[in-house]
């Protein structure tokens, strides 16, 4: 099975939101069948075969998560995150003011889905291959 340590190496080459399909691709070596995203404090649950699981720690200081979503605000935050032009606290922030508590990315479906605080899935992505 995969660890947090081998998780966080494919995550540190990451710059921008532009990397993330060679994240995920790197999660897919890994075995790493999803995980959830809290963006609360950054930490993530990843999901492998056989139940496993592991969870990794908060990586920033708390944010507060507004109580109504704003889909097309964010979706505009998602786009330029996506185009390189904002880093991973950055786009966190952005997620928090928009209303988006989490995501999950599923390496088998190739989805990343946000939800907001209601947990109702607001957007959902197929990942680029």
């Amino acid at each position: 099975m995969f660890t947090i340590t081998q998780v966080k190496e494919a995550h540190s080459k990451i710059k921008s939101g532009a990397d993330f399909p060679s994240y995920i691709q790197a999660l897919i070596k890994l075995r790493v069948k999803k995980y959830d995203t809290f963006v609360t404090n950054g930490h993530s649950q990843y999901y492998g075969a056989e139940n496993f699981t592991i969870k990794s720690e908060a990586t920033y200081a708390t944010l507060i998560i507004v109580d109504n979503s704003d889909t097309d605000k964010f979706k505009n935050y998602l786009k330029i995150h996506q185009q390189g032009q904002t880093n991973y606290l950055t786009f966190c922030n952005h997620a928090a003011e928009c209303g988006i508590e989490k995501w999950t990315v599923d390496t088998t479906t190739m989805t990343c889905v946000y939800y907001n605080k209601a947990n109702a899935a607001i957007i959902t992505e197929t990942i680029p291959t």
